[in-house]
């Protein structure tokens, strides 16, 4: 017993030897700007930009030239990050805001079929099966995969309401213009 023991633990430290020369020698190097621009997205994995993650998205913009104005849920500031970090002009102003959105369960039409928990990129869906479900807002980001799948229609997306949290300055309406005076 005490034999086999021996054998496997030798075994484990030669094999994991090996593995570890390999993985130093072998390594592919990556773009080190591709690194950089997928630190600057959200990371959130959502999917809204057309891509199947951010990663993708960040080797599509470095490589192939994809539009930096793809990402919803970074907003203009990512935007704008993106943009000086790959050295490309782009114009916020026509980058369209849209209000933050949620989803919402209707209790009365959740069958608990769980096949919103399986598309939801961030997990911000709450139940079980055969249960109702529910959206822990501060996590959803948007991205309505959870209204497509949902079979009976329970799920709707609903305006963020305005709190404490969520209020920003307003801009003013023209250029040059002061808020105060």
């Amino acid at each position: 017993m005490l034999e086999a023991i021996l054998v496997l633990t030798l075994l484990g430290i030669v094999l994991g030897t090996i593995l570890g020369l390999a993985s130093r020698h072998l390594e592919v190097e990556g773009n080190p700007l591709t690194d950089e621009v997928e630190r600057i997205l959200p990371g959130i994995q959502c999917g809204q930009c057309g891509y199947p993650g951010c990663r993708p998205y960040a080797e599509a913009m470095v490589d192939k030239g994809a539009p930096v104005t793809l990402c919803p849920p970074g907003g203009t500031a990512t935007i704008a990050l993106l943009a000086a970090k790959l050295g490309v002009e782009t114009d916020l102003a026509a980058v369209e805001t849209k209000a933050r959105h949620v989803a919402f369960v209707d209790e009365n039409l959740c069958i608990g079929c769980t096949r919103c928990f399986q598309v939801c990129p961030t997990d911000s869906l709450l139940g079980a099966p055969q249960q109702v479900h529910t959206v822990i807002p501060d996590v959803c980001t948007s991205c309505e995969d959870c209204v497509t799948m949902c079979p009976t229609g329970a799920i709707t997306m609903q305006p963020v309401e305005t709190t404490v949290q969520t209020w920003h300055w307003p801009k003013p309406a023209l250029p040059g213009h002061r808020v105060f005076d």
